[in-house]
């Protein structure tokens, strides 16, 4: 069970070129992880976009965001492309990591029940530590919480 102030779990995985990411690749700087059901949804455009418009602040103070989603690296090529995401994302397609951090989980959907991810946003300090974990994310302001959350002004 993913926790604040335990490690985050270890992971690798391919980005949207096929490079290898692995979380230990960061240690050092702050993580924002955000979890996303799907490439080229509304919901899902609107949350990259608003990290890819606050990204000078993320640089700010050395945070690195990384996206992940189930879809392909094909298919996080045309997202970057189309809405010039400024940020890695990263393809779990047989949902490991998904589900190491406990984000594919069952949903539903006018009475229909199916798997899926749950919108999901960890922050992970330098060390490589969970520091918080935004379930259930509402798109509307999110980047916002995470800068303060990053900023040290909310914990």
């Amino acid at each position: 069970m993913l926790e604040a102030g335990k490690k985050a779990p270890a992971f690798t995985l391919p980005d949207a070129n096929g490079n290898k990411v692995s979380l230990k690749d960061f240690l050092g700087k702050k993580v924002v992880l955000y979890f996303y059901p799907k490439d080229n949804t509304s919901g899902c455009t609107k949350e990259a976009c608003d990290f890819r418009d606050a990204m000078p602040d993320f640089s700010k103070i050395d945070a690195v965001v990384l996206g992940v989603s189930p879809d392909s690296p094909e298919s996080h090529q045309k997202f970057i492309a189309k809405n010039n995401l400024n940020f890695t994302l990263l393809s779990d397609t047989d949902k490991k990591v998904l589900q190491k951090y406990g984000v594919w989980k069952e949903k539903s959907m006018y009475g229909r029940k199916y798997m899926g991810v749950e919108r999901t946003t960890v922050i992970i300090d330098e060390k490589g530590r969970v520091v918080k974990i935004f379930p259930k994310v509402k798109v509307k302001g999110h980047v916002e919480q995470v800068l303060k959350v990053l900023n040290g002004e909310d914990k």
